[in-house]
């Protein structure tokens, strides 16, 4: 073991930094008449959309009893008021409450019985939403969509559409992810408030609220059930493959039931793969209702090789995962990727450098990067986004990364939940609940392949029970229950971290498959495109020459190799750099690749 890169490894906050001022190309060129213009959700999209990003009205107060009569300035919505896009650049402190207002367009009723629903991507993290001084709706978590039916509130001209938000970040027991305060080495700069596209549609007065696709595990049959918000109508799905009509079917959901069930047949299915991501249309139509979708054939896995080991397996046969950890950090959006081709670009990245898999990294992401994953072949591990009061790192972070075997090992139940950062029994329920709405919000995502429900111990809590609950949401994909330490020999992986040792193959004891789900870590600042001029990351080199032999070392000799021993894959840390953590296969501004070929 690398004693002293491990110890140079350990985090610090450093509140004084003042970041330099990266920018994207993206960003450079972002339309501010134009922003995220692209149909925010395409596996249930139709013609109406009204985008509401752009411009909004915002405050900042230590008031949350009414909305301030003097707003501060203008914020770039869907930017959080953190970043630069955002043209706000100030924190929304534990203690503040931000405010967005906004003139919604002159709206006209497309036809006689129709319902205007508002929906929001995100909003980090306490929402409540007012329309015309009227509360519409209240959400608690950053990370999941929500939506409301706001017709009944409208005026005829003239209204006006309110945001007030909360965000506690490390300060309390909610969902945060990466974000802290204090930012600094593996924690990043907070953001809050809206960070996903605002937008509203109509919708008649029967009309599909969701969908659940899943493809069969013989992959030969696609079940489908179609969400509606009454059953005075039936349902009509239409398959097509490219332009051609493959299937159609017509069903009605019974008398005590909005839900429309059905088995659509799809005969000698063209599979989805990373090197092939075929993907398949859907037409859906209920009365006057009509949208969109598309699915993937294809399996997620764990099952035995010919030799006896348990291996992960795409479509039932050995799939090797040469993956990469995305943080999904941009330097002039935060958490808010400034256009669709900022998302292509990544992905299409890792694509040319041989990764065939993506760990979304305690976040959640907007549902275009999912589509862009599933149409242009990445497989994706879905974490949860952690949560928890403030971490004990010494017992959770660093003595487990030293001595894994002694200090990885411990139980997170009730007698640990104070270790575990888990005292608060609402935090634990929200935990709990948030992580049903994402599996829910992404089930029907082809490239999804795996749960990550606890990283490294960050809030974790009863994870053999919590793998139960994601098994009732979703029995169609692996789980990965702890990843890095702290296994309760659940889900379908042992999941080690590894950064500072000779990588090995093992077997794990309870039939699972072995993963690194994060190794590598190589640091390499590159002048002129780092946040910091300080270094972190857990082996550092000093030159992009010395960073590419080592990389290649790294892959070619000790990691690639493993696959024949019985490892499943692993997790390559990471995308990009961000902020002080100079990791990354890419600077944090996208505007360098450190590998040479």
């Amino acid at each position: 073991m690398d004693l002293i890169d491990a110890i140079r490894s350990i985090d610090k906050s450093h509140e004084d930094d003042v970041l330099n001022r990266l920018t994207t190309v993206w960003g450079e060129q972002l339309d501010k008449n134009n922003v995220l213009p692209e149909y925010p959700r395409p596996q249930l999209s139709r013609d109406s959309f009204i985008n509401l990003n752009g411009y909004w009205e915002y405050a900042f107060t230590s008031n949350d009893s009414d909305m301030p009569e003097q707003m501060d300035g203008q914020i770039l919505v869907p930017f959080s008021p953190e970043s630069m896009l955002s043209e706000v650049e100030r924190t929304l402190q534990p203690d503040e409450y931000l405010w967005y207002k906004k003139e919604l367009p002159i709206l006209d009723m497309p036809a006689p019985g129709c319902r205007l629903i508002l929906h929001f991507g995100a909003v980090d993290q306490i929402a409540t939403v007012y329309l015309n001084g009227k509360k519409v709706v209240h959400h608690v978590g950053g990370y999941i969509p929500f939506s409301v039916d706001i017709t009944d509130e409208l005026y005829s001209d003239n209204n006006i559409l309110v945001v007030r938000v909360e965000d506690t970040t490390d300060s309390s027991y909610h969902n945060r992810g990466k974000q802290k305060l204090l930012r600094g080495g593996m924690y990043y700069t907070a953001q809050s408030g809206i960070w996903q596209t605002v937008w509203m549609e109509w919708v008649p007065s029967t009309y599909i609220t969701n969908l659940y696709i899943a493809p069969s595990e013989d992959l030969t049959t696609l079940n489908l059930t179609v969400y509606l918000n009454n059953n005075d109508k039936p349902v009509t799905v239409t398959v097509f493959d490219d332009e051609d009509m493959i299937n159609t079917q017509t069903a009605a959901a019974p008398r005590d039931s909005n839900d429309v069930s059905m088995k659509l047949t799809i005969a000698d299915a063209c599979l989805w793969t990373p090197d092939d991501p075929h993907l398949y249309d859907l037409v859906i139509t209920c009365g006057k209702d009509t949208v969109r979708s598309y699915f993937a054939m294809r399996w997620f896995s764990v099952e035995k090789d010919d030799k006896g080991i348990a291996r992960f397996c795409l479509n039932h046969e050995p799939y090797f995962l040469n993956g990469v950890l995305d943080q999904g950090y941009w330097p002039d959006g935060l958490y808010t990727a400034p256009n669709d081709e900022a998302f292509i670009f990544d992905i299409e990245e890792m694509k040319r450098l041989g990764f065939n898999m993506m760990r979304k990294h305690a976040k959640v992401e907007a549902a275009r990067w999912y589509y862009h994953c599933d149409r242009l072949g990445m497989i994706v591990w879905q974490d949860m986004v952690s949560g928890g009061t403030t971490y004990a790192k010494p017992v959770v972070s660093y003595l487990p990364t030293l001595f894994p075997k002694i200090f990885g090992k411990m139980h997170d139940g009730p007698s640990h939940y104070h270790i575990f950062s888990r005292d608060s029994a609402e935090g634990r329920l929200q935990w709990l609940e948030e992580m049903q709405e994402t599996i829910k919000t992404l089930i029907n995502v082809p490239s999804i392949a795996t749960w990550v429900l606890f990283n490294e111990g960050w809030g974790q809590f009863d994870a053999n029970d919590a793998t139960k609950l994601a098994l009732k949401m979703d029995d169609t994909r692996p789980i990965d229950q702890a990843s890095g330490w702290f296994d309760q020999h659940g889900g379908n992986f042992l999941s080690n971290h590894n950064y500072f040792r000779r990588l090995k193959a093992e077997k794990d004891k309870f039939g699972r498959a072995f993963v690194y789900s994060e190794f590598g870590g190589l640091a390499c600042h590159v002048d002129g495109h780092s946040s910091v001029d300080r270094v972190y990351g857990y082996k550092r080199y000093d030159t992009l020459e010395e960073f590419n032999a080592a990389y290649k070392e790294l892959m070619e000799k000790s990691f690639l190799p493993l696959g024949e021993k019985g490892l499943s894959g692993g997790v390559y840390t990471q995308v990009s750099d961000v902020e002080e953590e100079v990791n990354g296969l890419l600077t944090y501004d996208r505007k360098v690749c450190k590998v040479k070929e």
